[in-house]
């Protein structure tokens, strides 16, 4: 059976997953997550699209990226930065074959609580996966640049995260507090599961936008919506 077509938006932000190949280990030092972020800042530059969030997992990546005017960017982008670390870990390592399981997923979003939402739990990831206890400790994700560290110069501030507040440190607090909030299972599978199926994640107004705009059906069962407070 042939596979789903993905559904990706311009000038939309996406929620994008790829893991290792049989979720085996990507990263295994510094130079290897150092060596990912050096390829997103720069292809994400020349490709022009914007990365919002991300997060390295030893085995997989979170990231945030709104392809800008030309959707297929987004794929462009991902085929560029997975070959790279492909060729990369191979020659360390003096191996062949495929590093990345062979499609990533991803899910347009909807903006403001949707998005703010998503950001945010990209940023709390390794704290669910027990892997620190404030996100801000854990160095190979977007949460210390959202709340005012440095390091991360070409990273993209998106428009829900600008709307928290007036002034750079009211955001930064903002956001803070954002964070404090545990996930609940809910709000975790209304973000994740339309990424596992390839689905749209937002509300009803939304997905009938953008049904109405392709043309097509697009089969969107058990979408939930983030906390009210998360806007």
């Amino acid at each position: 059976m042939p596979r789903a077509a993905r559904i990706t938006l311009p000038n939309y932000p996406h929620h994008v997953i790829q893991r290792g190949h049989n979720r085996q280990v990507v990263f295994t030092c510094a130079d290897d997550y150092r060596y990912y972020l050096d390829n997103l800042a720069e292809w994400k530059t020349a490709y022009g699209c914007k990365v919002y969030a991300y997060c390295l997992m030893t085995n997989h990546v979170h990231l945030i990226i709104d392809p800008g005017e030309e959707s297929e960017r987004l794929g462009q982008l991902m085929k560029r930065i997975a070959g790279r670390q492909t060729r990369y870990v191979n020659h360390l390592e003096g191996r062949t074959g495929t590093l990345w399981e062979g499609r990533y997923k991803s899910s347009p979003i909807e903006n403001d609580a949707y998005l703010l939402a998503c950001c945010r739990y990209v940023d709390l990831n390794p704290v669910a996966a027990g892997m620190c206890s404030a996100p801000e400790d854990y160095p190979w994700s977007s949460c210390s640049a959202h709340l005012g560290g440095t390091g991360d110069e070409w990273l993209d501030l998106d428009p829900a995260y600008m709307g928290l507040a007036e002034t750079d440190e009211q955001r930064v607090q903002q956001y803070r507090e954002c964070l404090a909030r545990p996930v609940s299972e809910e709000e975790r599978q209304a973000i994740i599961r339309p990424v596992q199926r390839g689905q749209l994640t937002g509300g009803a107004t939304f997905i009938d936008t953008v049904v109405e705009h392709l043309g097509r059906r697009i089969e969107c069962r058990g979408q939930g919506r983030p906390r009210k407070s998360e806007k």
